[in-house]
């Protein structure tokens, strides 16, 4: 159960009327209730949280929208994440962004009441498989907002001559929906931009995103995920109001990466530090991959508890499908 800390921290904030606070904490308790195995309690303290957010909510009401239509059927893909911050692990620094991000977005109205906005236009950084989609899923899921994912190289790819008309509509679709738009695989922008045949193009591709992100006013949340900020331009960076940087977790990260997947299923002693060891350069990703395929192995093979030999062949197996992958490509 909850700490004398957490204890304390929840009843200082509910004195002070901090429903954000309030509910960090308690979802602090609530995955630390999940790490232990308590699931079925994590799932009801989350329940209860989700039902007084849904009565004390001050953000404003999201417009219903349907799949998109027509061209952008192709080119927003539409879904409802219920994923929540506490399903993560994140660092402390990084969660502390986030939810600073939820608060200003669920008192947008207050906020711009004194003349201020909020922050609104996040750049994700990191490599493959470090949490960018994800994160941007949880934010959704927080605010209760649909998301939408536009792949940027898929539309420059396709729409090659047409592309800064159809970023035009997306961008038109920001203003009149309030959503989360994710533009995933942003590096399609700065990495293209050197290809000899499309230079102008890709330049007016970068002027038109440029134009359209400074002056939209939308009150939708804006995400672009590139696995390389530094490689971007200088003028794209300047853009955005927030650069979160999501690296390769640490040690310390890996180990709860793998008591947070191996939550749900009974297990033997784990030596969680040689799993971290052993996975050492391995995203969260690659680590959830390697948890999910142990646990298949466990019950394949009529198992009842999962053992460390099993999650470190799981880790070799891994290691092995990631150098030929390298190699074949």
């Amino acid at each position: 159960m909850a700490n004398a800390e957490q204890i304390k921290a929840l009843l200082h904030s509910h004195s002070e009327r901090d429903d954000g606070r309030f509910y960090a904490v308690a979802m602090q308790v609530a995955s630390s209730e999940a790490s232990k195995g308590n699931r079925v309690l994590a799932d009801e303290i989350r329940r209860m949280i989700d039902r007084l957010r849904a009565r004390s909510d001050r953000a404003q009401p999201v417009v219903p929208i349907s799949s998109p239509e027509g061209d952008y059927e192709e080119l927003l893909s539409m879904s409802s994440p219920q994923t929540r911050l506490a399903d993560m692990v994140l660092t402390e620094n990084l969660e502390k962004s986030l939810r600073r991000i939820i608060n200003e977005q669920k008192q947008i109205e207050h906020i711009r009441a004194h003349g201020l906005e909020p922050r609104r236009k996040l750049l994700l950084s990191g490599p493959p498989g470090c949490g960018k989609t994800m994160t941007a899923s949880a934010l959704a899921g927080e605010l209760g907002m649909p998301l939408f994912t536009v792949r940027l190289d898929g539309l420059i790819t396709k729409y090659l001559g047409e592309t800064a008309s159809k970023l035009r509509g997306i961008f038109e679709a920001i203003e009149k929906n309030r959503a989360v738009y994710l533009f995933d695989e942003f590096d399609a922008i700065g990495s293209r931009r050197g290809m000899e045949n499309e230079v102008g193009e890709m330049r007016r591709i970068v002027n038109s995103f440029l134009m359209l992100i400074e002056s939209t006013r939308s009150n939708s949340l804006i995400i672009s995920a590139t696995n390389d900020a530094s490689a971007l331009d200088a003028a794209l960076f300047r853009r955005f109001d927030v650069l979160l940087e999501l690296p390769r977790p640490s040690k310390e990260l890996i180990i709860e990466a793998y008591r947070f997947g191996l939550s749900n299923v009974k297990k033997s002693r784990i030596a969680y530090s040689k799993l971290a060891n052993l996975s050492d350069g391995l995203s969260f990703a690659e680590v959830r991959k390697i948890c999910d395929e142990a646990i298949k192995e466990m019950l394949l093979a009529g198992g009842s508890s999962l053992s460390t030999k099993r999650l470190i062949d799981a880790i070799e197996e891994r290691r092995q499908f990631l150098t030929d992958m390298q190699r074949n490509h």
